[in-house]
């Protein structure tokens, strides 16, 4: 029996403490607080894990620069705060990045002005990070000789962070701590409604892989849908005193731009932050702000021209990028967190990514509305504090439930791995060494793939060409990632089909030998499924890939 088998089978075995509906950053950091803490929790998703908004992010972990131009000072000291624990916290995974920004001429603030706004921005993070720099165009081009200069007239730099592999991996390991700690969760499980009786919420699921319905049974029903927390909420008919507006951005994954470790930025042809990414040995650009009335969207032909246009405008290329050059594009909707009787009619460019816990005291309900990775540890310690008003005693309330293990462990995993040479298998194309990037992806979880590759050095073998995944990760991910669409792996516990051409992944020798892996008889099956499925959706206009 696989691992989701065993956590579908559990779901109807007892009675929760709650259940999340939601596998996205706040459902799955909500289930690690709470199963941290002592609940029983359950968590299911009608998708994978981190199967929406949480994995079309910009993989940055951010202060909200951005919002200080609205003048909301205390979310942005919040989430500078948030950024600085999350950086302590996860050493090896969330990681300060420099953000080059250059500015134009006839931009709305002068260069000066917005190098003090981030000294304030600085200062708000308690000084935690490198200091900013005012730089001018020379100093710009001498920095970054991509970036087109003509029409500049200065610049700064400051500091952030990013997400060293991708949002979707971050979001899994919140889930697999929720499992450590003795969480129920199952991915493809989807809830068809809920309803209160005699004191307790019965969730009636299905399980989308094979059409079997049952019911869950939860003192607490916690909605994390993400942007369709007020669908579900119409389900159960819970009137809440927010809701949701959508706004849909888009990133381009293309051929590597530059190589230096920095973001750079700029302001887009409609005032709101553009930038370049490093994605390893790729680069993503974007993002756009369209305003959408439902989560449901695609990236179209005019956002595509938007990204190309404004990348193509600020930066010397030697042949500007075209769709050709696209890899794989990234496309989702902000949930942004609104007052129930407040309409559309928003600026969006000043509306901010908060999060609101929304409690129905009298029917033990909670909706999460907004939020963005930034803030994932608040969200979970807000959820753990609305259990407990709610009556749900939590055993171990002062838990510290998130985090990488410490540094000890580092240092025995490390010493481990020398012991056996491990670095010395590091496949040549790796961009780092195997023993710094199996205790970013799986920490303490990796001393298991030590034994493995000291037993059989073939373990440490590369599969998937152009990618930086070998055999023990692929087994390991078979066994306790709940790997059941092929995609679950390529884009989600890795970020394999955001970085490879869909057409080399079709022809790779080496992705049907991972598929043998992680579905045995099924492989061939699992692979023709998602190249037809994606072949399809590339057809017909709707593809999340390129």
């Amino acid at each position: 029996m696989t691992l989701r088998e065993q956590n579908v089978s559990q779901l109807t075995s007892t009675t929760f403490d709650a259940l999340v509906i939601g596998g996205g950053i706040n459902g799955a950091a909500s289930a690690a607080a709470l199963a941290g803490k002592g609940a029983k929790v359950a968590l299911i998703d009608r998708g994978d894990f981190a199967g929406s908004t949480s994995m079309h992010s910009s993989n940055l972990v951010w202060g909200g620069i951005k919002y200080m131009e609205s003048n909301d000072f205390g979310l942005v000291r919040k989430l500078c705060k948030s950024r600085n624990h999350l950086i302590k916290s996860y050493p090896s995974t969330v990681q300060e990045i420099r953000f080059l920004t250059t500015i134009t001429k006839g931009f709305r603030h002068s260069p000066h002005y917005l190098w003090a706004g981030t000294w304030l921005y600085w200062l708000m993070g308690n000084g935690f990070t490198k200091r900013p720099r005012l730089l001018s165009p020379t100093n710009i081009k001498q920095e970054e000789s991509i970036i087109d200069v003509s029409k500049a007239v200065g610049g700064f730099e400051y500091s952030d962070a990013y997400l060293h592999d991708n949002d979707a991996r971050f979001v899994f390991n919140f889930i697999r701590h929720a499992l450590d700690y003795g969480a129920t969760a199952a991915n493809y499980v989807e809830s068809l409604g809920a309803e209160r009786q005699d004191g307790v919420w019965v969730t009636n699921a299905r399980d989308t892989t094979n059409g079997n319905t049952f019911e869950i049974r939860a003192k607490v029903l916690i909605n994390a849908a993400g942007p369709w927390v007020d669908q579900h909420n119409s389900l159960t008919g819970e009137q809440t005193s927010h809701q949701h507006l959508y706004s849909k951005g888009i990133h381009l994954i293309v051929p590597q731009l530059t190589a230096s470790k920095r973001v750079l930025a700029f302001f887009a042809d409609d005032g709101r932050l553009f930038f370049v990414i490093p994605m390893g040995n790729r680069t993503c650009i974007g993002t756009t702000d369209t305003h959408m009335d439902n989560p449901d969207a695609v990236v179209t032909d005019e956002d595509i021209r938007f990204v190309l246009d404004n990348i193509n405008a600020r930066l010397t290329l030697e042949k500007p990028l075209t769709p050709a050059d696209i890899i794989s594009t990234r496309c989702g909707v902000r949930p942004l967190a609104v007052e129930a009787d407040q309409g559309s009619d928003r600026d969006f460019f000043q509306m901010s990514r908060k999060h609101v816990v929304d409690t129905n005291r009298d029917t033990a309900h909670i909706s999460i509305f907004g939020g963005k990775l930034t803030d994932c540890v608040n969200v979970g310690n807000e959820i753990a504090d609305a259990l407990t008003e709610l009556g749900v005693t939590l055993p171990k309330a002062d838990f510290h439930w998130y985090g990488e293990p410490a540094e000890s462990v580092k240092q025995q995993f490390m010493a481990q791995a020398k012991r056996i040479k491990l670095d010395a298998l590091t496949p040549e194309t790796s961009s780092e060494l195997l023993s710094t990037r199996l205790w970013r992806r799986y920490a303490d979880k990796a001393f298991a793939m030590l034994e493995k590759i000291e037993a059989d050095s073939r373990q440490a073998e590369l599969l998937i060409e152009e990618t930086e995944y070998i055999r023990v990760e692929l087994e390991h991910a078979r066994d306790h990632e709940m790997i059941t669409e092929l995609e679950d792996f390529l884009r989600r516990r890795a970020k394999i089909s955001l970085v490879v051409h869909h057409e080399q992944l079709r022809h790779s020798e080496g992705l049907k030998e991972a598929c043998r892996v992680l579905f045995g008889d099924q492989a061939d099956a699992r692979f023709a499924a998602y190249f037809d499925r994606h072949t399809n959706t590339r057809l017909s206009g709707t593809a999340a890939e390129v």
